[in-house]
């Protein structure tokens, strides 16, 4: 080999080598890239818990994963739910923000507790999309309810399961957990019907979202009351509901209670009369907002066209907000709100138990 042909292969080589080099580098810094702009394809959503309702499990979970893959077909859900527990959530959060999650819809289990974590994921360009629940912190948006106007339905739901003896009524209270933005709220809209319309509330105290709880406080009003000492209960929800129902037929006491969440065993209890009322908050058009601003969010769009107005949270002003609207279930309007809604069928509710209540009640 001549000299010049020497020349030539080195400098082919070198040039080869080079062009080498920086494909590795290229390829090294695009790994550092993806890396650092987290999994721009998954939505991590954090449910608080399974044991005081069936909703979560049965209807927000599955609605949230369906509106996502509507909206986004190569976008995935990474689903956990705390089982009541803050400090299992606040696991689950962090594992999503290592995972590299940019967008999280959170139903805080404890939304007192949410301040840092919020706070820490916006320093790390992760979006919160407060569910249900007004987690504290910077969060990006909110879907949920009026929760004040539900308590005020769930208040006037029981004078007129009172009909024209709410005057005279005692009425015994067992809200929501303390540590619930939403609890207070129910509590506040509710006393706001009842202060006016009923003679006192007895007895109130939290149930904290655990049906135990509160057949236990109902069993310490009844020995404090006497069985003549209140005329209704109000339950902040439908699973304290079904244990303070059940409690009161043990001692043979036979007053309104209404609850909240539409639950199917709540429905069954209206339809058989042992439950005055429930209060309907549609969990798909809940489910689909927040699945809407979850995608908006992880695709960098504006979320107001979504959240169409604004809350403000303990610690934040001015979160863009979509606020939904209750309805009362009472037995008279069941085929006009759950049943229309496609949320249950008629054969859901009446199972053989409660077919001659329906066959009464007309449900079709």
């Amino acid at each position: 080999m001549n000299a010049m042909m020497r020349r030539a292969v080195i400098a082919t080589a070198a040039v080869s080598m080079a062009l080498s080099m920086a494909a590795c580098g290229k390829a090294g810094s695009d790994k550092k890239d993806s890396a650092a702009s987290g999994d721009t394809k998954s939505i991590g959503l954090l449910l608080p818990e399974n044991a005081s309702s069936t909703r979560y499990e049965s209807f927000d979970r599955p609605f949230i994963e369906a509106k996502v893959k509507a909206l986004c077909a190569d976008c995935k859900v990474l689903y956990n739910n705390a089982e009541g527990s803050a400090s299992k959530q606040k696991q689950q959060f962090d594992t999503l923000i290592a995972q590299g999650v940019k967008v999280i819809v959170l139903d805080a289990f404890d939304a007192t507790s949410t301040q840092a974590w919020v706070k820490e994921a916006a320093a790390k360009g992760v979006k919160v999309v407060a569910y249900d629940r007004l987690a504290t912190g910077p969060v990006a948006a909110y879907v949920s309810f009026d929760n004040e106007k539900v308590g005020e339905l769930q208040g006037q739901a029981l004078v007129d399961a009172l009909a024209g003896k709410a005057a005279d009524a005692n009425v015994v209270m067992i809200n929501g957990d303390d540590a619930d933005p939403n609890a207070g709220q129910f509590k506040a809209g509710a006393h706001k019907v009842l202060d006016g319309k009923v003679k006192k509330v007895v007895y109130e105290q939290s149930g904290e979202w655990k049906p135990t709880v509160a057949g236990q406080k109902i069993g310490a009003a009844i020995t404090e009351l006497g069985k003549d000492g209140f005329q209704a209960v109000y339950s902040a929800n439908d699973g304290m509901a079904g244990a303070i129902i059940t409690q009161l037929q043990g001692a043979g006491i036979k007053v309104p209670v209404g609850g909240q969440d539409a639950g199917l065993d709540a429905i069954q209890r209206i339809v058989n009369g042992d439950q005055a009322y429930t209060i309907y908050k549609a969990y798909r058009p809940l489910a689909d907002n927040a699945a809407e601003l979850a995608v908006a969010l992880l695709q960098g769009k504006d979320v107001k066209s979504v959240a169409t107005t604004s809350v403000d949270s303990a610690t934040d002003k001015g979160i863009p907000a979509k606020l939904l609207d209750p309805k009362v279930v009472t037995k008279a309007n069941i085929n006009d709100t759950v049943i229309a809604d496609g949320l249950y069928k008629a054969a859901d509710i009446c199972t053989a138990d409660y077919a001659a209540a329906c066959a009464t009640a007309g449900l079709k």
